[in-house]
Formats: C-alpha cells, sequence, structure tokens
C-alpha cells in the first residue's frame, strides 16, 4: 500500500499497486474508522472500476455494514447519493483524469465530507493493515439504489430563464456522458452538440483531463465549426471542467471562478466566496467588485470543502477546475457549472469570451511543473531572495509585491512543485518569470520543467 494514500484520495496503478485484495481491507477499514452502518459505492467506467467497487464491498458488507451500489456514476452524483440517501459514508471508485491503467478511491463521510490527509486517511491508512473485522453472520446486505434522475432534476433545477444556445460538450468517454443528455432533455431551449459520451474506460479518443490543452483541441475546431456558443470538457468523473470560448479559446478555469461569483453575487449580497491561493488578482477584485466578501484558501478539494463550511462560502472556485456549490452540499460539481455558464450567457445577452474578457487583464504563466530534488531548499532560497516582498505560508510559498505576485508549491498528486506567476503586464511576467526561474536553478542545478 505504500504511496497510494494521496493527500485527497488514494490512488495507484492496477493492479500493483492498488488491487481487490487492498481494495477489500481498505473497505472493511473504512466501515470500523466510521462506525458506519449504511454506506453508499459508486464507480466509474474504467476497466478495473466494477472489480475493485465490488471488493470494496465485500470488505465493508463483513465489516458489517449495508451497501448500497450505485453502479456506474459520476462523482458528484455519488456526493448527492451520500447526502440525500442520508448515508453515513461513500466511496467513488475513480481515478478521476489520469491514464486508464491507474484507479483510486475518493472517500467521504456523512453529508459527503471528505476524507483526507487531514482528516481520516493516515488512520485509514494504518487500519486498512490490521486484521479485517468479519462481523459473521450479522454482516451486513449489498444491494442497488439508482438516483440519477432525482440527481438530474435537482442540477436542472438551477436553470435559469433558459434562451436558445447551442453547446458542444465533450465528455472524454467519462461519466458526464449518461447525464448530459437527461440533462439537455430537461432544457428545450438548449441544443446539445455532443463528443463522446459513451463511458469507455479505454479512452479511445483522449485521456479525460480537461486541463491538458492536447485534450481539447478537437473540441476547440468544433466549437468553431459548429458555431456553438460555447464549448465544455470533462475529466473522468465529471467533478471537474473546462470551458471553450466561442471563438474555439480556451477559458482560463480562474476566470470561470470569477464569472460565476459575480453572478450568484447578485442573488447573495455580502456572502462569502472561496479561492484557491493560485488564482488571478482579477478574481478578488471581481467578488470585491460585487459585494462579496473573498476568502483565501489552499489548494485540494478536501481542503476547501471544509474551508466552505467553516465559512458558510455559496462558492468556490479552484485554478484545477473545481468549482463548488452551497447548495450543492459543499460539493464540487462539472454539471452544475455547465449550468451556471450557460445561465450567464442568457442573463446578458452576451458570447463568452466578451463576458470573460474584462477579467483576463493579469498576463500570468499558467502552472508550470517542475522536478526538483529539494523542495524545502527550493522554497527557502525564493524566501531569502524575495524577503522584501509579502511572504505566506498558508499552501507552499506566495510572494506578492504591489504589481507581481507568485505561488509556488509542491504537488500532492505528483512528485514536482507548481509555479503560478502573474503581473501587470506582459513584459513584467516575462521579467520576473526568468528571475523566479533562475533563482529555482541556482539552488536546485537539476531543476527542470516538465
Amino acid at each position: 500500500m505504500a504511496g497510494i494514500f494521496k493527500a485527497y484520495d488514494i490512488r495507484g496503478r492496477y493492479p500493483d499497486e492498488l488491487s481487490e485484495a487492498t481494495a477489500r481491507s481498505i473497505g472493511n477499514a473504512f466501515i470500523r474508522l466510521l462506525g458506519a452502518e449504511r454506506i453508499v459505492v459508486g464507480r466509474d467506467m474504467r476497466l478495473s472500476s466494477a472489480s475493485l467497487a465490488g471488493a470494496f464491498a465485500e470488505g465493508a458488507v463483513e465489516a458489517g455494514a449495508d451497501v448500497a451500489d450505485a453502479g456506474e456514476v459520476s462523482t458528484p452524483l455519488l456526493n448527492y447519493a451520500i447526502i440525500m440517501g442520508e448515508f453515513d459514508g461513500g466511496a467513488m471508485v475513480t481515478a478521476s483524469h489520469l491514464p486508464g491503467e491507474m484507479n483510486g478511491l475518493k472517500l467521504a463521510g456523512r453529508d459527503a465530507v471528505p476524507l483526507s490527509g487531514d482528516r481520516g486517511l493516515p488512520l485509514l491508512e494504518t487500519m486498512t493493515g490490521e486484521e479485517p473485522v468479519a462481523r459473521w453472520p450479522a454482516a451486513g446486505i449489498h444491494y442497488r439504489v439508482d438516483m440519477l434522475d432525482d440527481y438530474i432534476g435537482k442540477v436542472a433545477g438551477f436553470v435559469r430563464a433558459p434562451k436558445p444556445i447551442r453547446i458542444m460538450v465533450d465528455a472524454g468517454n467519462g461519466m458526464a456522458g449518461p447525464e448530459i443528455p437527461r440533462l439537455f432533455a430537461r432544457v428545450p431551449a438548449w441544443r446539445l452538440i455532443p463528443m463522446y459520451l459513451e463511458p469507455d474506460g479505454r479512452f479511445p479518443h483522449h485521456h479525460a483531463n480537461p486541463l491538458d490543452p492536447e485534450t481539447t483541441r478537437e473540441l476547440q475546431d468544433r466549437v468553431m465549426a459548429e458555431g456553438a456558443d460555447f464549448g465544455v470538457a470533462f475529466d473522468g468523473d465529471a467533478d471537474r471542467c473546462g470551458f471553450i470560448d466561442e471563438r474555439g479559446e480556451r477559458v482560463r478555469e480562474d476566470l470561470v471562478t470569477g464569472l460565476i461569483a459575480e453572478f450568484l453575487l447578485e442573488g447573495n449580497p455580502g456572502a462569502t466566496v472561496l479561492y484557491d491561493l493560485r488564482s488571478s488578482r482579477a478574481v478578488v477584485e471581481a467578488i470585491a467588485r460585487a459585494g462579496g466578501r473573498g476568502v483565501r484558501s489552499r489548494v485540494g478539494h478536501a481542503f476547501i470543502k471544509t474551508r466552505m463550511r467553516e465559512e458558510n462560502a455559496i462558492f468556490a472556485g479552484e485554478l484545477s477546475g473545481h468549482y463548488y456549490y452551497r447548495d450543492m452540499g459543499f460539493t464540487d460539481n462539472g454539471l452544475l457549472t455547465l449550468v451556471q455558464v450557460a445561465n450567464i450567457i442568457a442573463a446578458r445577452g452576451r458570447p463568452l469570451s466578451e463576458l470573460v474578457g474584462p477579467l483576463d487583464r493579469y498576463p500570468s504563466t499558467g502552472e508550470i511543473n517542475l522536478r526538483v530534488r529539494e523542495p524545502d531548499i527550493v522554497l527557502a532560497a525564493l524566501a531569502a531572495r524575495y524577503g522584501d516582498a509579502d511572504l505566506d505560508y498558508l499552501d507552499g510559498l506566495t510572494v506578492g509585491y504591489p504589481a507581481w505576485w507568485f505561488n509556488i508549491r509542491r504537488s500532492h498528486t505528483e512528485p514536482v512543485v507548481r509555479l503560478n506567476l502573474e503581473a501587470d503586464t506582459a513584459s513584467l511576467m516575462d521579467e520576473k518569470r526568468q528571475e523566479v526561474l533562475g533563482v529555482i536553478r541556482e539552488a536546485d542545478p537539476g531543476a527542470k520543467v516538465v
């Protein structure tokens, strides 16, 4: 099991890192950890997901819990099932946007509150290595549950004054696929232009990772060719999404945060909105301009969901394409984000590029991934070099000056550090990017952009 317990979830290569035997042990330990009597289990379309979900359920039943099998579902639907079914917890078998040979588990307790490196996962890892509990003959039962129609009805309930609009959707052969036609059937004003809606764990067209520009090139071309008002691409388990404007251009994920925040704050003046600390200053300014209270957050869904509950935030957004809603139990939801963007275009009567344009005013490097040998040495060198700046360590190191800033942090999912830098002008951004990369290479001559 070494290395499969991450900061937010459990992930590993199937079957050498994450096997059915390991999944069964985790399922048994999960019930003991939560003291759960009823849980729900879902899975994505990966070729190993059905057997891993079955093994996890066997371990949970063996430990005495009743297990509802939700079948192939998205992670947002699984979260909805936990909340609406009043389950003690739930498990989603998925590796999200990672390649097909990978798989994993996203685990949550009551109300879909996630387990994380700060909350439950380290203890679960310890308990997984212990002797499993077998409550025979008082073991639980395993049964099927279907909440897809209820879930689609909930999401469709957020549609506001729909107008005729053409939306191209690339589900990436992931779990958004079965949900999209059902949603569009409830909104006759929308026209769906589908791409790769059929779930297929072999990912025959491209990996389901909307953050990777290579995976959206076909979508970008087709949005222009088909005259779509916008395009949206989903990851494998549909809790993340990325947007393409009517010109075929990718829309930065943090700018979508600002766009939705402004819209939601119109009906919730003074409400709190969370944004991850890598977000553009334009997002912070948009929240303030709309009369909201902006709260900076660590990166990662488990941390953001916890902070949202603490702050009672109506909405949160991450640079990774996760968007979270209080009205969906403080969980992230790609399908609802599609709805909100369509709502905004209908309400404003303007194309997406024009709506995002005012937010896209600070040049940014985007996320630069670097492989370094000693991340702590690199961060210390940067803190020393920029000691006259506003420094904070909420997540990695953030260095702030009036005209530019950057954040560098360790990845929780890959062996790299991630650098994001923004400045008031393109020339200053280029200058400071080279300067910061130079400091990193001085501290670690083997540092390499990957």
